[in-house]
């Protein structure tokens, strides 16, 4: 969405670029740098970079034990998560396993209406229930005390892989692995819950492998596709390894190797595979992936994405993609909702609160956490939004901005006031958390204390970081095809923006709200732009001959023609 309003656009410095390659542009040098990139080796996406599994606490007796269930013939139950990192972890746990061998392999995955979150003992009795000897926990399971304690009282062995971080004690698994305990050394911290499932898959095929079974045969690479998907959707951060995952899935769906389930919602959101970017996992895939778990069942995204079926998966696609419909709707409502609370706080103070606790009785709790993104983005404020869970309590999602760890904060409060908060966990940017609803007020007040003792006052400045200005040369389908191979870009390796004053030769709205601009650079080249989701009531206006623009730059495929297009991010008018 491009953004009207004054916010500080600050340039990113320059850095040492003499570790990289002298053939790429400097402009890119410095763009990579600034990034982190210093050596060439980092530009190397190949997957033989990749860290050892050896690495991973409990990898290998992880593997061992997942060794023992095939030679068996165990029922072998995966335990999901209801986001899209945990459908593509179940997904990928299912199929693998099953091309490895395993003759039993079923899934369950906790409603997040009624189950709660994670390995619970309900889903453990319905596991019990359908014979399930080994239990798998991926995106979840690191917190999951009493889950874990059912399944060991049933006589079924635990093997946890995760990704969120620890807290004081673990629970007693079989095996746990997660590069977030205490006990692991494994470089990546930021794997997603997929990328944790996948290197349990890379050590289970090793030791097969001096075993001679025949799951020493399998290709792990083909489940690549699942790995970037989790991976982006997740939004962690995109270091080295992460970066190898994604690439590495990408080229494979660029190439036409993905399973139909991918391919089906590529073509329900009108993408094209050859011409995908991390960016179209994050904001076209992933949202119908995760409609699922907001609104239904998280069960109908596992499928789609297991179906070998291509006919199958169009259906449960066509499914996902009516659910996130209604879910944008639900969205729009909450948010409208939201912004009208917000304003009524500003009208009623000199300057908003350091941290938004929203809550109102209509509010759907599928959607909260996208609501909680949506207002944190729109009023840069750490946000918590509430919704009626189905248990009597309130659950809340919370997304925070740079210089304030939410899960911290929630703990800082927990410790504080130990009565208010039944349950909670997450990261530094996002969180969850449960309480009783007459502890609303009293939490809003312990957790905005919080705030404003560890956010510091520029904190809540909204700024926005620029790569800097752009000469004639780079609005070029070759430079912009440079630049988008330097990818994939995302959390923690952003993708490149851009900033400069242009004259505005034409400005019309297409669609409902997008405003479609022809622009003149100082260099004198002219070029198309596109703003989406503006204000109509202030664009188009011809009044404007020049503005500040922070941008993106794209290619748009039309009609068989490939041009350099502007994606705008901000709009600032010079009058």
């Amino acid at each position: 969405m491009a953004h009207a309003e004054p916010v500080a656009i600050v340039r990113r410095a320059d850095v040492e670029i003499s570790g990289l390659p002298q053939q790429l542009p400097a402009v890119l040098r410095q763009i990579l740098a600034r990034r982190g990139i210093r050596s060439t080796t980092q530009l190397d996406l190949r997957l033989q970079h990749l860290p050892h599994f050896s690495q991973l606490h409990d990898c290998e007796r992880a593997a061992a034990r997942v060794m023992q269930a095939l030679r068996a013939g165990q029922h072998i139950c995966i335990c999901g998560d209801f986001d899209a990192d945990g459908a593509t972890s179940t997904a990928l746990m299912v199929s693998a396993l099953e091309a490895m061998g395993a003759r039993n392999v079923s899934f369950c995955v906790p409603n997040r209406f009624t189950d709660g979150y994670g390995l619970s003992p309900n889903l453990v009795d319905y596991a019990k229930a359908q014979g399930a000897e080994l239990l798998i926990t991926v995106d979840s399971g690191i917190s999951c005390h009493a889950g874990v304690a059912a399944a060991n009282a049933a006589g079924i062995d635990v093997i946890v892989t995760d990704h969120h971080l620890a807290g004081a004690e673990l629970p007693p698994a079989y095996a746990i692995v997660n590069p977030n305990q205490p006990a692991c050394q494994f470089p990546c911290k930021a794997i997603a819950g997929v990328g944790v499932a996948f290197y349990l898959l890379l050590a289970v095929r090793a030791q097969a492998r001096e075993a001679g079974h025949r799951a020493a045969e399998v290709n792990l690479a083909d489940w690549l596709d699942l790995v970037a998907l989790g991976t982006v959707a997740d939004v962690v951060k995109l270091d080295d390894t992460n970066r190898v995952l994604v690439q590495q899935g990408l080229q494979r769906i660029r190439r036409g190797y993905c399973r139909p389930g991918i391919n089906a919602l590529l073509s329900v959101t009108q993408r094209d595979p050859a011409q995908l970017q991390a960016s179209d996992l994050g904001f076209a895939i992933a949202p119908r992936i995760n409609a699922a778990g907001r609104l239904d069942d998280m069960a109908i995204g596992i499928e789609c994405l297991l179906s070998d079926d291509i006919e199958e998966a169009r259906r449960l696609a066509q499914q996902l993609n009516d659910l996130n419909s209604e879910r944008r709707s639900i969205e729009t409502e909450m948010r409208e909702s939201a912004a009208s609370y917000v304003a009524q706080l500003q009208f009623n103070s000199d300057a908003l609160p350091p941290l938004l606790v929203l809550h109102q009785p209509d509010w759907h709790q599928g959607v909260i956490g996208i609501v909680a993104g949506r207002v944190k983005e729109q009023f840069h404020r750490p946000t918590i939004t509430f919704a009626a869970g189905d248990d009597g309590l309130l659950k809340g999602s919370a997304r925070s901005i740079p210089g304030l760890h939410m899960r911290d904060l929630l703990e800082r409060v927990h410790t504080l006031q130990p009565d208010l908060i039944e349950r909670f966990g997450g990261h530094a940017m996002a969180a969850g958390l449960s309480l009783a609803p007459e502890h609303l007020e009293a939490f809003r007040e312990a957790a905005t204390a919080v705030a404003v003792d560890w956010l510091e006052p520029q904190a809540l400045e909204r700024q926005i970081l620029s790569d800097g200005a752009l000469d004639a040369s780079c609005f070029t389908t070759g430079f912009v095809e440079q630049l988008q191979q330097l990818g994939p870009w995302g959390q923690g390796f952003p993708e490149p923006v851009f900033d400069d004053v242009f004259e505005l030769l034409q400005q019309r709205i297409v669609g409902e709200r997008h405003l479609k601009l022809v622009l003149r650079h100082a260099d004198g080249i002219v070029v198309d732009a596109i703003a989406f989701n503006v204000a109509t009531e202030s664009w188009p206006d011809l009044s404007v001959r020049n503005a500040r623009l922070l941008y993106k730059l794209q290619l748009n495929h039309f009609r068989g023609q490939t041009n350099v297009q502007l994606l705008v991010e901000h709009l600032q008018p010079l009058r």
